[in-house]
């Protein structure tokens, strides 16, 4: 069966039909609440066909049980009771997409993390919050529509805040890669706190030494545009492509105040 075949075509015309499966995460979710509870209230949530509980949803049955729903049709969202999105996301979205289902319509309920690892000691408290998630990513996954990755152009640039001695080596390296990097400084000069101190610990080297020629690789680096005594006022657009409005204040001597340095 190629690609095209497997793929199940859904609309915004199209019934949601929500599969939600609950995992015990060995110990982790089982061993405080009750899943198979959660199974049955899963059920009982809108747009909700089906219910599964299994000891691990992200091993190869646990991912072979929610393909097969798919692939007969039974379901056609997915919403997984487990752990945190950051470790198993993928995995589920790849097994919508095997499956032949958008993986932009699956949704992550995490009741490990939110739940039962922080509620331990509070078996009914974290069966309540495991109920709520469950919940929302119900409701979410009533509204998610078919989605397709795209592939766009990226500004080859960035902007760094702050031209302290992180912000001063950040842009040097970026720099030495052949990016454009603008380096926005709030007060009318650069190295920060560090060109303030006299010694830096722990190994009690003169501060100026270490931190002054980074400032002037930082003025004599093509790649570096050092706009000093400015601010971010607005952020606009996108990872990749963001619009960035920055207010630069004027330098000048104020004659009134000036004590010419001293003199």
């Amino acid at each position: 069966m190629t690609e095209i075949e497997k793929k199940i075509k859904v609309t915004r015309k199209t019934r949601p039909k929500i599969g939600v499966y609950v995992c015990h995460c060995g110990i982790n979710i089982a061993g405080v609440v009750d899943v198979y509870a959660l199974k049955d209230y899963a059920l009982t949530l809108p747009d909700v066909v089906l219910a599964r509980e299994y000891k691990f949803m992200c091993s190869d049955n646990g991912q072979n049980i929610i393909k097969e729903d798919i692939e007969a049709g039974l379901i056609n969202r997915v919403v997984v009771a487990a752990c945190s999105p950051r470790m198993h996301e993928p995995t589920f979205r790849l097994v919508c997409k095997e499956a032949g289902l958008n993986q932009f319509l699956f949704e992550q309920a995490n009741i490990r993390e939110h739940a039962t690892w922080v509620n331990m000691n509070d078996t009914e408290g974290a069966y309540i919050i495991a109920q709520d998630h469950i919940r929302m990513a119900v409701a979410k996954a009533r509204t998610l529509l078919p989605l397709e990755v795209q592939k766009v152009s990226v500004e080859p640039a960035c902007l760094i805040i702050g031209a302290g001695i992180a912000g001063m080596n950040s842009a040097i390296d970026l720099a030495k890669e052949g990016y454009k990097v603008y380096l926005v400084e709030r007060t009318p000069t650069i190295g920060g706190h560090m060109a303030q101190l006299d010694k830096t610990f722990p190994t009690m080297d003169c501060s100026a030494c270490i931190i002054t020629p980074r400032m002037v690789d930082v003025a004599r680096e093509k790649n570096i545009e050092l706009l000093t005594y400015s601010e971010v006022v607005d952020v606009a657009g996108y990872v990749g492509n963001f619009d960035i409005t920055i207010m630069k204040k004027p330098h000048y001597v104020d004659q009134e105040i000036c004590t010419g340095c001293g003199a």
